[in-house]
């Protein structure tokens, strides 16, 4: 199959790297030029002979922009597979724009970070047609170890969108619980012990413990150096609530964990940290600081 691969930054490079390895893949980026892989001077030249052309990049309006150079010029029938985490507005968009130009799409962000993309053991969360996911299933077993087909155009972003809220709000309350219980005399590995085989557990206590020597290996053994950065799960964030004005649906908490990433991110420390270093971030803070 040739495949065309548009986008190949810390995500993209290891993606299409697994690809090349019994695929022809092309690739375009504006910056990087990864090892094994046959660059080419334009998003156009990759994804013009393409079978399906993947792009992963990094918002909305550079997608839209580089599906109004491509489109064009893919042949008839061919899949574009979308792995950008994008607002659902813009992924539906450019389907529409796929299906005018007789072509099939998929929007298919993906959950597991650099390391999930490097061992090619990444989550799809994919919209759009039947034809088209089947179509782009072989690719989705090379790149990583599951793929859920959501429904139509929008629905792979939707569920990433709702699925990394949930994870925002769950990293505060897990740092927050672990701050509290330093302060009451409580070590960290009961903490641990207790939580993550009780009601307490989820994801970010028991396979991300933003505590550094408890549990799993983690960013936190690393000094917090990003698996997942504080400032992609503030642009997630985001996304979740622009979601949620548009529908308006109620999200208190998703709005909480919002303002806090952005507090970190842009007025604290949290640029290039680990989303997990919540943790030192409450370690520093007293409840008086959160007064006024």
């Amino acid at each position: 199959m040739k495949i065309g691969f548009i986008g190949l930054g810390n995500m993209g490079a290891p993606m299409a790297t697994n690809l090349a390895k019994t695929h022809d893949v092309t690739g375009y980026d504006t910056v990087a030029k990864p090892d094994g892989i046959t660059m080419t001077d334009s998003a156009a030249a990759a994804a013009k002979y393409a079978d399906v052309v993947i792009t992963m990049l990094p918002n909305g309006d550079i997608l839209r922009s580089v599906v109004a150079e491509i489109h064009a010029v893919m042949k008839p029938g061919a899949v574009h597979l979308d792995c950008s985490t994008v607002d659902v507005e813009s992924a539906r968009a450019v389907a529409a724009q796929a299906d005018s130009h007789g072509l099939q799409a998929i929007d298919a962000p993906v959950s597991g970070g650099i390391g999930g993309a490097q061992a090619g053991t990444l989550t799809f969360m994919a919209g759009g047609s039947e034809e088209a996911f089947a179509a782009v299933k072989p690719l989705f077993d090379i790149m990583g170890q599951k793929a859920v087909h959501c429904g139509p155009a929008g629905n792979g972003q939707a569920a990433k969108i709702c699925n990394n809220m949930i994870l925002g709000v769950t990293m505060i309350a897990t740092c927050e619980a672990f701050v509290l219980a330093d302060k009451l005399g409580l070590g960290r590995q009961a903490m641990f012990d207790v939580v993550s085989t009780s009601s307490g557990s989820s994801w970010s206590m028991n396979a991300y413990c933003p505590a550094p020597g408890i549990g799993p290996n983690s960013p936190a053994d690393n000094d917090y150096k990003p698996g997942f950065a504080a400032e992609l799960m503030l642009k997630d964030l985001n996304l979740s609530q622009m979601a949620a004005e548009a529908v308006d649906s109620d999200t208190p908490m998703g709005q909480a964990a919002r303002d806090l990433y952005a507090q970190f991110v842009e007025k604290e420390d949290g640029k290039g940290r680990d989303f997990s270093a919540m943790l030192p971030r409450f370690q520093t803070r007293g409840r008086t600081a959160n007064k006024g």
